[in-house]
């Protein structure tokens, strides 16, 4: 019975009724060491296998306990957890089925290519248990969990929808983080409550309130000391309750036979509960399972189904932590000697390694390798670490603190790898070595948001000459470079690379654009890209923060449609190889393309799964980055509440995309004033051929001549020109690239001369494709430049040309003074034109997703996998998405026009 657990109780309840009904959920319970978690856990299987078969479908439960000495061993929960379903792996799709293999061992490949594949994996097996009935997950003492095991629970528990799965986790208070999962902490009894407990194992009135107070509360304590109370009623303990409850067990377990405190060790330092290899390990120690029996008999441990289990894990602790050193050495390496499994081994060889020891290192630096292998990238740091501690070999020590380093900030953890890498830094001597260490630390500052100080540390790193090993450190150090806008750092990484002879077009072009010689810099660019496009699996081997630049390249040379395809192209491989870590950027790219070639909700639908995945991937900072195509798109449909909104939310390092958005907003709403000075033209260097720069020249000058003030605008329209007509042709072809560009030059040029050959020039460019909001913007402008010169007739077309397209994008303030040019013209319009309904402005951004995908033909599973979803939410989005487009089945949705 659970006492002062009505609450709690509710509240579970209500989570298994919503598996049991198709709806899945995730909740986290925190509280102290003995508050009752595990209680809380144990009732909830219980109430939940006694109602099961209700509604005809039969409930399963699966349960892992995190075990403190298996912290550090990768995925050791997830087998726990997985083990007893092993069979269904083969019904998933082949990287998952072998990211799982990997984990449970019963696979030949060993490295997947992504640290959250194994969520994804997770998420797509329980969803599949999930078919069969209602699924329940229990996960005990979170916060022994190993971190890849953690991950993955977290990452499946976030993105579960419509499965019938519901995940409760218990954890303690500052053990365990689990953002974006429900939390219930659990409080202590009060005094009735606490009562009632006592009343109900027979204890006197009189002597309650010296317990209760005693135990402050806590369930456990209670229970503890009402025991020791009749052993020793006398007892005095000051000590805090979790210490006092510690002491009471080591009471205890000091009471007991040598052999049976023996026995005890060797199941508290295997963790695991795994009789045979406990059997085999006391063989060596010269004690057997009979001597269990007492600690048995007293309630302190179970055995039974071929496991050890202690009654609280502080019980296993305290005969851990009351034993000698000596003797938990001894106990250790009894237990790798037992050890069949190799990580087993090695996990217990660190603990008997208290000096240096080549052998063990050896070994523990192996598991770390098949740790990584699998993905486990925070394990197989910690044992890389633990290698190098006690590696005799100076040169071993200092490459495996590097590689632990570099897995520590794969795994997300920046700080410690930067701490990592420090030490490193002071044992390297080989340069090979010391350059891997530099690209670590780079790679940290990069992560924490200092692009600039990452592009400079690699540039001190490499020294004043290029050789091999440091021209793959000056190239990355000028792609951060140019990401931060430092155009210094991008000029020294490219003057000593060709200082040394090492031609590279990527940062040639880089520097020539820095000195805003675009003719020259943009073909070396377009050079390089096309490199790329001849060999696309460069990606995988490239650094980061060339991945980056290769990937907006394409906007930089404004060939839109290349760069809309390369984006693409790139959301595909990241789907298909499962990189859900690098899928953020690639969406956000994808999204920036999307918004400029006229495609507003699908750009909002891939920065809508672009944050979800950030923030279940722990992506926080990509998140701050997002906020740019959101904001273009409200500026477009004259939100301003939502773009303030969104610019107060994005760090000041990040705010030249608001103030983009913020211009266009204003010239939009007719503030020319606030257009022209809110955003002052940047230097040369590569702040000015960002996306969102190279489309707020147009703008800029706008504003100036509406003012009647150009030669305000002369330099952003000297800039814009110069990088258009270079842009304008192709390295190898010499046919136009970037037809919009030029349209928009010409536009500018007919707004600063009054010359309206200027116009007609560029609507002939526009005619190519491209951009389609510039095109309305040249069609509005020319419009209304017919209409003050009296050709009414001419103007009626161009402007209903360009309100179809504003209405289109929702374009709010252009539609107003389209409508209004219009009326001017002649055209009778009895009141504002409504917009269009669009199918897919009906559906969530998510739906749209699998909408479009169902409509190619893709199977749910097949959805599923690329959108990283469980099979059942993608048939839940499909059934809330039929009746918005007045459909009934995949069939019919091949004839609606979803463009």
């Amino acid at each position: 019975m659970l006492y002062g657990r009505t609450t709690e109780q509710e509240r579970l309840e209500q989570l298994l009724a919503g598996a049991r009904a198709g709806c899945s959920g995730a909740l986290l319970i925190r509280g102290e060491a003995g508050i009752g978690k595990t209680a809380l856990l144990d009732w909830l299987a219980a109430t939940a296998l006694r109602d099961d078969g209700n509604d005809g479908r039969e409930l399963r439960i699966l349960r892992v306990t995190g075990v403190e000495p298996e912290a550090d061993l990768a995925f050791g929960g997830l087998v726990q957890l997985l083990w007893p379903v092993q069979d269904r792996l083969n019904a998933l799709p082949e990287p998952q089925a072998a990211a799982l293999r990997a984990v449970l061992g019963t696979g030949h490949e060993e490295r997947g290519p992504d640290r959250f594949l194994t969520g994804l994996a997770v998420l797509t097996v329980l969803a599949d248990l999930a078919e069969d009935g209602p699924l329940l997950c229990l996960v005990d003492d979170a916060q022994w969990l190993d971190q890849a095991t953690a991950e993955a629970l977290l990452f499946a528990a976030r993105r579960l929808a419509a499965e019938g799965v519901a995940i409760v986790l218990a954890g303690r208070d500052d053990g365990f983080v689990a953002p974006g999962i429900p939390e219930l902490q659990l409080s202590r009894l009060n005094f009735e409550d606490s009562s009632r407990l006592l009343a109900d194992r027979g204890r006197a009135p009189a002597l309650r309130s010296q317990i209760i107070t005693e135990s402050a509360g806590n369930p456990l304590a209670l229970i503890e000391f009402d025991s020791a109370r009749r052993d020793q009623p006398h007892q005095h303990a000051p000590l805090p309750v979790a210490d006092r409850v510690f002491s009471a067990f080591r009471s205890q377990i000091g009471k007991l036979p040598e052999r049976t405190r023996l026995m005890m060790l060797i199941a508290a330092a295997e963790g695991r509960g795994d009789l045979p290899l406990l059997l085999r390990a006391s063989e060596l120690l010269g004690v057997d399972l009979g001597d269990l029996e007492e600690a048995e008999r007293t309630g302190l441990m179970y055995v039974m189904d071929g496991t050890v289990t202690f009654r609280h894990p502080l019980i296993a602790s305290a005969t851990y932590q009351g034993s000698v050193l000596a003797r938990r050495i001894a106990v250790h390496r009894a237990l790798a000697e037992a050890a069949e499994d190799p990580d087993c081994r090695a996990r217990h060889l660190l603990a008997v390694a208290t000096g240096p020891d080549h052998e063990v290192a050896l070994e523990l630096a192996a598991a770390a390798g098949r740790a990584r292998g699998r993905t486990a990238y925070a394990a197989a740091s910690g044992l890389f670490r633990h290698a190098a501690r006690i590696a005799t070999d100076h040169g071993r020590r200092a490459s495996w603190l590097a590689e632990a380093a570099a897995l520590a900030l794969t795994a997300g953890h920046a700080a410690q790898a930067d701490r990592l890498a420090v030490e490193a830094q002071e044992l390297a001597d080989d340069p090979a070595v010391g350059a891997r260490i530099a690209s670590v630390r780079a790679a940290v500052v990069f992560e924490l948001g200092d692009q600039s100080e990452a592009a400079r540390g690699l540039l001190a790193r490499a020294g004043g000459t290029a050789t091999p090993e440091t021209a793959a450190l000056l190239r990355t150090a000028a792609a951060y470079g140019w990401l931060a806008g430092d155009g210094d750092a991008v000029r020294a990484a490219a003057g000593r690379l060709a200082a040394a002879g090492g031609a590279d077009p990527l940062v040639e072009g880089l520097e020539r654009l820095c000195d805003d010689d675009a003719a020259h810099g943009v073909p070396l660019l377009a050079r390089f890209l096309e490199g790329r496009l001849d060999a696309p699996d460069t990606r995988a081997v490239d650094e980061q923060a060339v991945r980056m630049l290769a990937l907006t390249c394409g906007t930089v040379l404004g060939n839109d449609e290349a760069a809309l395809d390369l984006a693409a192209a790139e959301v595909r491989w990241c789907r298909s190889q499962a990189l859900i870590g690098e899928l953020p950027y690639a969406l956000d790219v994808l999204s920036q393309n999307q918004v400029l070639a006229g495609r507003h909700r699908d750009a909002e639908a891939a920065v809508a799964e672009a944050e979800e995945i950030a923030r279940d991937t722990g992506l926080r900072r990509r998140l701050a980055r997002l906020g740019a195509v959101r904001a273009r798109i409200a500026a477009i449909e004259g939100d301003a509440q939502r773009v303030r909104e969104l610019a107060d939310a994005t760090p000041a390092a990040l705010r030249t995309g608001m103030d983009c958005a913020r211009v266009l907003l204003d010239l939009g709403l007719g503030d020319f004033d606030a257009a022209l000075t809110r955003l002052d033209p940047p230097p040369p260097g590569p702040d000015r051929y960002t996306w969102l720069s190279l489309s707020t020249a147009a703008d800029q000058v706008e504003a100036a001549v509406r003012l009647g003030r150009p030669e305000r605008a002369e330099a952003a329209m000297r800039h814009f020109e110069n990088w258009a007509r270079a842009a304008g042709t192709r390295p190898r072809t010499a046919t136009t690239t970037a037809p919009w560009a030029q349209a928009v030059v010409l536009r500018c040029r007919a707004l600063l001369t009054d010359r309206p050959e200027h116009y007609t020039q560029a609507l002939q460019l526009h005619e190519k494709g491209g951009r389609p909001f510039e095109r309305a913007r040249t069609e509005l402008l020319y419009g209304e430049w017919l209409r003050r010169a009296r050709r009414r007739n001419e103007a009626r077309g161009v402007l209903r040309s360009a309100l179809a397209t504003f209405e289109r994008l929702k374009a709010e303030p252009w539609t107003r003074r389209a409508g209004a040019e219009l009326q001017a013209a002649g055209e009778h319009l009895v009141t504002a034109r409504m917009l269009a309904d669009n199918l897919i402005d009906r559906l969530t951004p998510q739906e749209l997703q699998v909408v479009r995908l169902a409509k190619d033909g893709s199977s749910s599973r097949e959805i599923a996998a690329q959108l990283f979803l469980s099979p059942r939410t993608v048939e839940h989005h499909l059934y809330k998405a039929y009746p918005k487009l007045g459909v009934g089945s995949r069939q019919e949705l091949v004839l609606l026009d979803l463009t």
